[in-house]
């Protein structure tokens, strides 16, 4: 393991993707969505990413000239096309939106379509939360996922995240509808270790622990996992207009990536701050049940990654070293000079 500080990595991050042909602010938008992801333990959704994403704009999925338009507004809802944008930038705007939607008429939606891999979509949510409401974050994308019953994949690992506000720090749902993330499978492969039996299968179908042989990854509590993924396929991209699972399937096309961002306004719904008493209500009624034999602490939604955050900002993001390695490489091609905390 290499360990860097937050602040290095993110401008580190943004000077690839800058040297990967991303614009600088969307760079620096994107590198701030990754080291976030890093900083709370989520090493699948971090700056492993990075050689993806530039090989993404080579193959022409990233667009980095996009512009952006909302297609169709009406009244709390609105249609975000983003022009095959870099996910970051197109789920900001689209949370940006939703804001300004739920600002006046208590909740807003917006669909952002042709946006690209958008990481860990916590993030989204988080900064609605920040802002006082509740926020409800999902993006789909194409078949990785085995449906339950099926040798193939069929649906996405679709994400949902839903954040709500305390007077302190909110919230934070951020669950894939598999039963582990891909970037998992990713970080694993980097750290040269072996994945748990239940989480993939290989080309043949059968599950497998060796992270170079797998095909597919497999949904979280079977049913469940490929029917949540398959609902938010409709809302995410179907309603949007823009579906994935269906083109990918019947018409062998990849039609990228898509989300969805909902923001509800407590305070126009009811009594803000009654809304927050309840939840921190809530949540103490919750920190208060005993805990299970060989728990030290009963853990609310986000309350890890705080802390895994709290911890590294003081001792640095660890890396594996075949992530920092990787990163070294492509900053190698580009002759930019890696942070000496990875060298």
């Amino acid at each position: 393991m290499k360990r860097i500080d937050k602040e290095s990595l993110e401008i580190f991050s943004a000077a690839l993707l800058v040297a990967g042909g991303f614009r600088p602010e969307d760079a620096h938008k994107t590198a701030e969505l990754l080291v976030w992801a890093n900083l709370r333990g989520v090493e699948s959704h971090g700056v492993l990413r990075i050689p993806r994403y530039i090989e993404m704009v080579g193959q022409g999925i990233i667009n980095t000239t996009a512009e952006p338009v909302f297609a169709r507004s009406l009244g709390a809802i609105a249609t975000l096309d983003a022009d095959g944008a870099p996910g970051a930038v197109g789920m900001e705007l689209a949370v940006e939106k939703a804001l300004e939607l739920a600002g006046a008429y208590g909740i807003g939606l917006c669909s952002a379509v042709r946006i690209t891999h958008a990481g860990a979509i916590g993030f989204f949510a988080e900064k609605i939360a920040e802002r006082g409401m509740i926020g409800i974050v999902m993006t789909a994308s194409k078949p990785l996922m085995v449906y339950h019953g099926a040798r193939a994949e069929g649906v996405s690992t679709n994400p949902l995240a839903i954040a709500a506000p305390t007077r302190g720090r909110p919230l934070i749902l951020d669950m894939s509808t598999a039963a582990v993330a891909l970037g998992k499978i990713m970080a694993a492969k980097d750290a040269g270790a072996s994945i748990p039996a239940g989480w993939a299968v290989d080309a043949a179908g059968k599950e497998t622990t060796d992270p170079a042989k797998v095909s597919a990854v497999l949904p979280m509590a079977g049913p469940k996992g490929s029917g949540l993924s398959l609902m938010i396929e409709v809302l995410a991209s179907v309603l949007g207009g823009n579906p994935l699972i269906s083109a990918a399937l019947g018409e062998k096309r990849d039609a990228g990536f898509n989300g969805l961002v909902i923001a509800i306004n407590p305070g126009l719904i009811g009594d803000q701050e009654h809304f927050i008493d309840e939840v921190e209500r809530l949540a103490d009624a919750i920190k208060a049940l005993p805990p299970a034999e060989g728990v030290d602490d009963v853990l609310l939604p986000g309350e890890r990654g705080f802390a895994i955050a709290d911890a590294r900002i003081e001792t640095g993001i660890p890396l594996a070293a075949g992530t920092a390695n990787r990163l070294l490489a492509e900053a190698k091609k580009y002759h930019i000079e890696g942070p000496t905390a990875l060298t």
